[in-house]
């Protein structure tokens, strides 16, 4: 099953799904955490640390596999009927893929390649087996971003979004903690 988790910075989302994730160890499935993001200054590197250690105060034994663009092949390789595959989160994946990999700020000619990749995902999604939940950051809500580059992160991320949540069993919007249904 497919379930994503949109929210703000800070909504609860992961948290969320974190939970979700627990309460399928319960059934017997294994938790694997695929963190996408990078450590590119020391405020993201202390993120990092604290997602880590979150983890590692659960009960749960995570398996906790650290990506930067191949989220597909990762969810092929981890996916199994007896386990629970949670993606932290798909708008530092996106990312990932249309910047520049010597410079944090300038996008790349990519259109073609992140398309491929999308598509990929979204194929690949419909396909494997276990529950997979997909955490990311819902950065629509607000007015029109200045600059091209804010304006085509905001555009692909809602674009991705609605793909998903067309295929998505649930999707689940995180608000001040609180969970509110729109799908399933």
């Amino acid at each position: 099953m497919i379930h994503l988790v949109l929210g703000g910075a800070r909504s609860g989302k992961t948290g969320y799904a974190i939970n979700a994730a627990k309460a399928c160890s319960e059934n017997g499935y294994q938790c694997v955490y695929i963190a996408t993001a990078q450590a590119l200054d020391d405020e993201m590197d202390d993120r990092i640390t604290r997602h880590k250690a979150d983890r590692e105060a659960d009960s749960l034994d995570w398996i906790t596999v650290e990506i930067r663009l191949n989220l597909v092949e990762t969810l092929s390789e981890y996916a199994r009927e007896d386990r629970v595959l949670l993606v932290d989160c798909l708008t530092l994946w996106l990312t990932n893929h249309l910047m520049l990999e010597d410079s944090p700020t300038v996008f790349t000619d990519c259109d073609r390649k992140w398309n491929d990749e999308k598509k990929a995902l979204l194929s690949a999604l419909t396909e494997l087996p276990g529950e997979i939940y997909l955490v990311s950051n819902e950065v629509g809500c607000g007015i029109v971003p200045l600059g091209e580059i804010n304006r085509r992160f905001v555009d692909e991320a809602g674009w991705l979004h609605q793909d998903i949540a067309a295929i998505a069993d649930t999707v689940t919007k995180v608000t001040a903690g609180l969970p509110m249904r729109l799908k399933g």
